[in-house]
């Protein structure tokens, strides 16, 4: 079977309403819900930003912790930030993880961001291509990577109801780059 438009629009109309509705939301917060009658089998996803948390939120459950994202960046060097992301796929198969929900792609662009440690940098240039980096050594270790938090997303506080407001060149320029980067170097999913 094919994974065509035609052939997704055929298998969601031999399903319920109710079961599809049921594939709008997850199984729990970190597994989507399978759905057999047309081969859809279940995602398990895990925060990855600096190591693989898994399913659970119990310190029994460890994980190897890499540095920081803005530690990994300052190296510069994204040899080594490709071998580190086929580490966190090796620890997410060891987890049963599928989706890594990392790299965070926003940037450094005010001192009040209250999840910069997820970040590279404030350069756009930089945070694309070691982003880009982890995002090739995750997917060649068989586990989708996921670009986030799209796009312009600088605050934590409130960040669900902030109305962020930036021009079409800055936009582009600055916070699309990463991103763009991002899709060029095949990640899987963006949040």
């Amino acid at each position: 079977m094919g994974t065509s438009e035609d052939d997704i629009d055929r298998l969601l109309g031999t399903l319920t309403p109710r079961a599809r509705a049921l594939l709008l939301h997850g199984a729990t917060t970190w597994r989507t819900r399978a759905e057999p009658a047309v081969g859809l089998r279940e995602l398990v996803m895990s925060d990855g930003p600096a190591g693989v948390r898994g399913q659970s939120w119990d310190e029994r459950s460890t994980s190897v912790l890499l540095p920081c994202a803005t530690a990994l960046a300052a190296t510069w060097d994204e040899a080594l930030v490709e071998r580190l992301g086929g580490l966190l796929a090796a620890e997410a198969r060891r987890k049963g993880v599928h989706v890594l929900l990392t790299p965070t792609l926003n940037l450094h662009r005010t001192p009040l961001g209250g999840r910069h440690f997820e970040c590279f940098s404030e350069d756009p240039e930089l945070t694309g291509r070691i982003g880009a980096a982890l995002i090739r050594g995750i997917q060649a270790g068989g586990v989708a990577a996921t670009a986030k938090h799209y796009v312009a997303n600088d605050s934590e506080t409130d960040r669900l109801t902030v109305d962020v407001r930036v021009g079409e060149r800055a936009l582009r320029e600055v916070y699309l780059a990463p991103f763009e980067a991002a899709v060029a170097a095949g990640v899987r999913l963006v949040m």
